[in-house]
C-alpha cells in the first residue's frame, strides 16, 4: 500500500514517541512501508517541525530532525505534480497533501484531519484512514 503522509502525522510522532504516528513514521524509515511525496509536502514537514512552537513541543533539535528527515527523503518515493487538482478541500494548506495522492497514485492519506480528506478522497479511489486505522490494515 502506497500512502502520503499528512503533516499532522509527522508532527505528532516528533511529539510522541509512542503513538500510532511514530509507528506509522517508523514504518516509513525502515521503509517497511511506501510513502509518496511532492517537494512542497516534504518541505511542509520540514518548515513546520523547525517553527519555534514545535521545536519547545516535541522537544528535538534541528540536527535531530535533519536526520531524521534526511533518512526519510531517502525512502520517499517523489511524486511530481503534472495536474493540479485545485481547489478540492476546504482548507487550502490540505491541497498539496491530496494533489501529492492523486498524482503519486498513492492508495491512502494517513492524517489526523479525517474530515478534511474523506469528502473528496474516494472519489480519486484515496482511502483516509487515521495511524491507527493505517495500522490496522497493515497487520492484517
Amino acid at each position: 500500500m502506497r500512502i502520503v503522509l499528512d503533516t499532522s502525522v509527522v508532527v505528532s510522532a516528533f511529539r510522541n514517541r509512542m503513538g500510532a504516528s511514530a509507528k506509522v513514521l517508523r514504518l516509513a524509515l525502515t521503509g517497511a512501508i511506501e510513502v509518496a511525496a511532492s517537494p512542497p509536502v516534504f518541505l511542509e514537514y520540514e518548515a513546520v517541525l523547525r517553527r519555534d512552537d514545535q521545536l519547545s513541543a516535541h522537544g528535538q533539535s534541528i540536527e535531530q530532525i535533519d536526520v531524521v528527515l534526511t533518512v526519510l527523503s531517502r525512502r520517499i518515493i517523489p511524486v511530481d505534480i503534472y495536474f493540479q487538482w485545485k481547489p478540492q478541500l476546504p482548507d487550502p494548506d490540505d491541497e498539496m497533501i491530496m494533489e501529492a495522492a492523486i498524482n503519486g497514485r498513492a492508495d491512502a492519506i494517513v492524517t489526523h484531519n479525517l474530515r478534511h480528506f474523506l469528502p473528496v478522497a474516494p472519489r480519486f479511489g484515496i482511502e483516509v484512514l487515521s495511524p491507527s486505522q493505517f495500522l490496522l490494515e497493515v497487520k492484517s
